[in-house]
């Protein structure tokens, strides 16, 4: 059955070989469902009911992802959104957590629809390389600064906006800790380091009195909470148009990047260098991201830890698979999840964060058309606290810088078309 459904030995691998993958790309992800409801209950969410609607959604997009697609895949609530979900949507400008799964739900029909009609390949291709660049590393600086802020490192400063906080305090040093203990980890190669990371630092707060273990296992806790309060017409008004734009946008690149990326390590890509079955890896994410905002959370996505997986010799969905399977088992380790403490898991953001600012490497610094608005992109998103306007930002001034230089042909008529009316909703909608 094994060998019919996932072509096994047409891929040269076996049922053993994509059982460890697929264990191996949870221990290096699992840290989501730790993270994912600590982050989202800022926002005034039921924690409990968010952990289970994490790893429900985490399931649904590898099995979605392994039967459908028939790639060594995970899926699972992707960071950056979640931050921008909390901090930004909702505590920044104001909107109610069910408005801001409703712009979720509404930015995976998109997603959906686009994949359906093939219309990705024109968007993904208006998108020039060096925003791309830019939105990935502006996200590793908005979680790096939330990470920040979390600790208690980064504080509030009439004076300078910011300033530094208490570095001698409890939650800073273990903070400092945990980041330390995760890049030493990661630097040997120990799968799961992110998690092994987070599940030391709560250890060493519970034996200093600084958190409170809530037990291990038990029953999964209710989802109802957060079960179909998505607010669909809420998120219709005009002013959300950006916002769902947002998810759409990071989730279509993030996943996009994430696919082409782990399939070329696998040796999955066809002779032109391109993915067969895209659309159904696509629909795939846009399908869990839908699930996912019913369950009650933000965007669900493709993750690049999936290359760890690949590299212990996952090459088919059994992979991504044995994943959602383990993300259900997961649902039974609710206590231990709500034991974990801020910052337990504001090391994990900042570790997240350095991976993603790396993408500053592959830009071209040495033409400052390119450069510019990528540090414009990268730097707007923490410093106004919002994706959206980070990725607003950077296609206006992109737009803008080649069109001023003479070299509007290099930005490509998708791309000055959006910057059009990125300009047109910052004068009409602030």
């Amino acid at each position: 059955m094994l060998e019919s459904l996932f072509k096994l030995k047409e891929h040269g691998t076996t049922v053993r070989t994509e059982v460890v993958a697929g264990i191996t790309t949870f221990l290096t992800m699992a840290y989501i469902i730790f993270v994912n409801p600590s982050i989202l209950a800022i926002s005034g969410m039921d924690q409990g009911a968010v952990f289970v609607a994490t790893c429900v959604a985490a399931a649904i997009g590898c099995f979605i992802m392994g039967f459908i697609a028939n790639y060594p895949i995970a899926l699972a609530p992707g960071m950056g959104l979640n931050a921008f979900f909390t901090f930004a949507v909702v505590g920044e400008m104001g909107y109610s957590w069910q408005v801001a799964l409703g712009a979720v739900f509404l930015s995976g029909v998109t997603f959906l629809l686009l994949s359906l009609f093939r219309v990705r390949e024109w968007i993904i291709n208006a998108i020039p390389q060096p925003l791309r660049m830019g939105v990935a590393a502006g996200i590793g600086l908005f979680l790096a600064i939330i990470a920040l802020k979390s600790a208690g490192i980064v504080v509030d400063n009439p004076a300078t906006l910011v300033g530094l906080g208490d570095v001698s305090s409890p939650s800073v040093l273990l903070t400092a800790l945990g980041f330390v203990l995760i890049v030493a980890l990661s630097h040997y190669r120990v799968p799961g380091s992110v998690m092994i990371g987070i599940l030391v630092v709560t250890a060493i707060g519970i034996m200093l009195d600084e958190a409170q273990l809530a037990g291990v296992m038990s029953m999964p806790p209710s989802v109802a909470p957060t079960f179909m309060q998505m607010d669909i017409a809420g998120a219709l008004n005009i002013g959300m148009l950006s916002i769902i734009f947002a998810f759409l946008f990071v989730d279509l690149f993030d996943t996009a990047g994430t696919l082409v990326g782990v399939s070329q390590r696998a040796g999955l890509l066809d002779e032109q260098g391109k993915l067969p079955r895209m659309g159904r890896a696509l629909i795939a994410d846009s399908t869990a991201t839908m699930a996912g905002a019913m369950m009650g959370t933000s965007t669900t996505t493709s993750y690049i830890e999936s290359a760890a997986g690949v590299s212990a010799g996952g090459r088919t969905g059994l992979t991504a698979v044995v994943v959602g399977g383990l993300f259900l088992l997961a649902l039974f380790f609710s206590p231990l999840a709500s034991s974990i403490p801020v910052y337990a898991t504001a090391g994990a953001l900042l570790y997240v964060a350095v991976l993603m600012a790396g993408a500053l490497a592959k830009v071209e610094w040495d033409d400052i058309t390119e450069a510019a608005p990528v540090l414009i992109t990268a730097i707007s998103m923490p410093l106004t606290f919002s994706i959206a306007h980070g990725i607003a930002l950077g296609f206006i001034s992109y737009g803008a810088i080649k069109v001023a230089s003479g070299r509007y042909r290099e930005a490509g008529a998708g791309a000055l078309i959006l910057a059009v009316l990125f300009v047109v909703k910052f004068i009409y909608l602030g």
